[in-house]
């Protein structure tokens, strides 16, 4: 067929971006930190922190939350606890209230503009040098401060985030793929962050140095725009991975998957505000980080597309390719499976990394799909396992600047 060699030149070229993406990239980053590596100076350091705790209606979970930070191994006179609610509409304000003899303070937003207003306006009134964005969800190790602070010692450091464990309870088959998921990116950031920085951070634990702050637009992915905020200062987001906290996984893949979308459509967005940073003239090595982690990991979805449906072309005449596209086939068909078997109750931790794989990729699509339509999210519906409604949160989106 004349098509022939054109197709298999395509269907190559998206192999490549694949395997570069996901296996290339690391072995990249080891190379180049081998070769230049910069370590991070820390030292003695006991400045003043604000935690930010970030609410919508957190009622099931506050108050463990507010346990947990009143328990931090860190000087009380040196520590300011600060719950910024974005309207909660339960018991959430009540609950910040009642732990205000014990030095928690309440921010609540006049109007609900999103998580990343709730931030914005909770700095005006935080009083610490360092400040440490946090979820009500998120429990932390005790000596989370004090592993994390030393780090700002170093004058290069401007923001500092932690590794999250993902506490599984339910053992839901999503829960274990978001599991492997994190290993695998916890790899790049050690990778990324003994480089110079991170692209990115874990949004329910990262320090910031407050006079390195700069107020973020209402829609932006706070934990991706940070790191490049901190890069156009001349300074780094790095990762500390002796700073640990807790979190409960989504357990059903249609949350996870909203999840995601929400999370994919944001940093599309943020990528095109922030495309100068796209131009290594510009950003260096930062730009091949953000090329390599962010543009290429969700364009995989394309690349994926391009091969299902060329290498089913080819398939007819050559049997290699047939092989190629039945492995394909059979990997959405295992997905497939581990969706129908979890609407049934059944678990399969066999079946984890491929459902993940393709949630992954499918948000990837949807996002992209959103991006091209211009829609965003901005305002925060936060998906929790006790919810009952998880449709709900899927339709957050605005058109334009039309708010939800």
């Amino acid at each position: 067929m004349h098509i022939q060699v054109p197709l298999e030149i395509i269907f190559w070229i998206a192999v490549v971006a694949i395997l570069y993406t996901y296996a290339f990239y690391p072995v990249l980053l080891s190379v180049v930190s081998a070769l230049r590596g910069r370590p991070v100076r820390q030292a003695p350091f006991t400045p003043s922190v604000t935690i930010i705790i970030a609410a919508y209606n957190e009622e099931r979970d506050l108050a463990a939350k507010l346990e947990n930070t009143l328990a931090l191994d860190y000087p009380k006179s040196h520590l300011q606890i600060l719950v910024a609610s974005d309207c909660s509409q339960d018991q959430t304000d009540e609950i910040a209230r009642r732990y205000a003899s014990r030095g928690v303070e309440l921010h609540r937003q006049a109007e609900r503009h999103g998580k990343t207003a709730a931030q914005n306006a909770a700095v005006e009134k935080a009083r610490g040098e360092i400040l440490l964005f946090s979820d009500a969800t998120t429990l932390y190790r005790p000596d989370v401060l004090s592993v994390i602070v030393p780090n700002f010692a170093d004058p290069e450091v401007g923001c500092v985030t932690g590794r999250v464990i993902y506490t599984d309870d339910a053992e839901s088959t999503v829960g274990q793929g978001t599991r492997s998921y994190w290993n695998y990116e916890f790899l790049l950031k050690k990778g990324e962050s003994s480089i110079g920085s991170l692209i990115g951070v874990c949004g329910c634990m990262y320090a910031v140095r407050k006079s390195a702050y700069v107020p973020l637009y209402n829609e932006a992915c706070s934990d991706f725009v940070i790191a490049t905020v901190m890069v156009k200062q001349g300074l780094r987001a790095i990762y500390e991975p002796n700073a640990i906290c807790w979190e409960e996984p989504n357990a059903q893949a249609k949350r996870e998957l909203a999840v995601r979308v929400r999370i994919t459509t944001q940093t599309f967005a943020d990528l095109w505000r922030n495309r100068d940073m796209l131009n290594p003239l510009t950003s260096g090595f930062y730009a091949i980080q953000l090329l390599s982690h962010k543009v290429l990991r969700y364009m995989t979805a394309v690349f994926l597309s391009i091969l299902f449906i060329v290498s089913g072309i080819l398939a007819f005449n050559s049997w290699v390719f047939a092989v190629i596209f039945g492995c394909q086939l059979a990997v959405y068909l295992v997905a497939a499976l581990s969706f129908a078997l979890e609407k049934v109750g059944i678990k399969s931790h066999f079946l984890a990394f491929p459902q993940y794989f393709v949630i992954t990729n499918l948000a990837s699509l949807f996002a992209l799909v959103k991006l091209i339509r211009g829609e965003r999210y901005i305002r925060w519906e936060p998906v929790r396992n006790s919810q009952v409604s998880p449709a709900n949160t899927t339709n957050i989106a605005t058109s334009g600047e039309r708010s939800a």
